[in-house]
């Protein structure tokens, strides 16, 4: 098969949304972004800590798990969970996507998320970005 401009460019069409995001408890969607292509999925959650602070506990973990959001149907990982990145400028760490769509905050670099309502004006923004390829 001879490689041509024309072959290079006729793959699977991209797919987007920027509609459905759900955020978890103390948390606003300030932006969400999802694109497919094929059976590969790439995720950017921009969300809003309006809750009070997450602490940290001693091992750099939150204590418990901290439900972030909840990516639509249709944009969910079709088989077990999948591990993501998040940062908020600082702090940083990773979480957790499962078949039900539920973003869970799990580690920290031991800085805590600041958020807006144990420090007015002071609130922090929180990026989750993950990217994974459907089984189905």
């Amino acid at each position: 098969m001879v490689i041509t401009a024309a072959r290079l460019i006729d793959g699977p069409p991209t797919i987007t949304t920027s509609a459905g995001l759900t955020p978890g408890s103390g948390f606003t969607v300030n932006d969400f972004r999802g694109y497919r292509c094929g059976k590969n999925v790439e995720l950017n959650m921009y969300l809003f800590r309006s809750g009070a602070t997450i602490p940290v506990s001693g091992t750099g973990n939150f204590t418990p798990d901290v439900a972030a959001c909840t990516v639509p149907s249709g944009w969910r990982p079709t088989s077990g969970t999948t591990n993501g990145n998040w940062d908020d400028g600082t702090a940083e760490g990773g979480f957790v996507i499962g078949t039900d769509g539920i973003c869970t905050l799990r580690t920290t670099n031991g800085e805590a998320i600041v958020g807006e309502a144990s420090s007015a004006g002071n609130g922090r923004n929180v990026r989750l970005h993950i990217t994974f390829i459907l089984d189905n």
